[in-house]
């Protein structure tokens, strides 16, 4: 007489839910993909970022041992954000970084348009002119500083040479870099030479996905160019336009390179940055404590625009 086996109650309730251990296993494969990427971005991201929060309560000088009180038992924490906010060069790089941002948001965001526009028609040479434009980018910003350094320069420089030719004297000519008045300009303006390039960019890519037909209907309603681009095409980029507005706000409050390789925040830090000023604190005057209390500040402001970005496009996207 034959004996029937009956499978054991988990591997029946197994067989009913229809699953085995190994598609478990297998299910469980793909997240081992993140384990890599994401031990890499925990260890150059976010422990960087724990790392200085916590340097920012300390008084380290790089060498010697963390301490987070003095012997009176005063906070350093307090005392760094204390003498921050009573020193001026603080608030001269903190206002060079606002008037580096406003001119971010007006200047390279319109001519960026300006010219996305123009070049979204068809005409000859239309591709040589994107390519010239959006070129300033690919170069490196020490290289676009040593270019532009260069072109300022006083005695030798492109700029100050043509100002002989159409002036006729030697006298009297900007210093450009040298000027107090004139530096952070001219560390500004080299900056948007290379960030118009990238807003056109942004912004043909925007154009290049309009539905035409609004464009069409507008255009047989007897609507003027400037009327097209007032009421239907700009509104219809307002999720590109916020791109641009916050990439333009972040690479403002990050500016660093072209300062560095300029002026170094010179002369008599009328052309420093937040960024350069962490920098000099840090790796000059060997305050860490300090500068990372500056590089804390520098968060929290980019944090003040990146929340709001991050609602409106979780607010906006749309989901297939």
């Amino acid at each position: 007489m034959a004996t029937i086996t009956y499978p054991r109650t988990d591997q029946a309730d197994q067989v009913v839910s229809g699953r085995s251990p190994r598609r478990k296993r297998r299910q469980w494969a793909p997240y081992l993909f993140l384990v890599i990427p994401l031990a890499l971005y925990f260890t150059w991201i976010i422990g960087p970022t724990i790392a200085t929060g916590v340097l920012s309560a300390t008084n380290w000088d790089g060498v010697s041992a963390l301490h987070f009180s003095d012997k009176n038992g005063t906070s350093y924490l307090v005392q760094n954000f204390q003498r921050l906010f009573v020193d001026s060069n603080f608030w001269t790089a903190l206002s060079d970084n606002i008037k580096w941002l406003l001119f971010f948001l007006i200047i390279p965001t319109s001519m960026g348009l300006a010219m996305a526009m123009i070049f979204n028609g068809k005409f000859r040479g239309s591709r040589v002119f994107k390519i010239a434009f959006y070129s300033p980018l690919v170069l490196a910003g020490v290289v676009t500083g040593l270019i532009w350094s260069a072109m300022y320069n006083p005695s030798s420089g492109l700029i100050n040479s043509f100002l002989r030719i159409f002036t006729g004297t030697e006298s009297g000519l900007p210093l450009w870099l040298g000027d107090r008045t004139l530096a952070l300009w001219c560390i500004i303006f080299a900056a948007a030479w290379r960030q118009v390039g990238y807003v056109m960019i942004l912004y043909l890519a925007g154009l290049k996905g309009l539905d035409t037909t609004l464009i069409e209907a507008a255009t047989v309603d007897g609507a003027t160019f400037w009327e097209r681009f007032r009421f239907v095409v700009f509104p219809l980029l307002a999720p590109v336009t916020v791109v641009v507005m916050v990439i333009s706000i972040i690479d403002s409050l990050r500016a660093f390179d072209l300062v560095a390789i300029m002026t170094n925040g010179g002369p008599d830090h009328s052309s420093e940055v937040l960024a350069n000023f962490m920098y000099i604190s840090a790796f000059n005057n060997y305050k860490m404590g300090y500068a990372a209390a500056i590089a804390v500040v520098l968060f929290a402001l980019m944090l003040c625009f990146i929340i709001p970005y991050l609602i409106y496009t979780s607010r906006t996207e749309l989901e297939y």
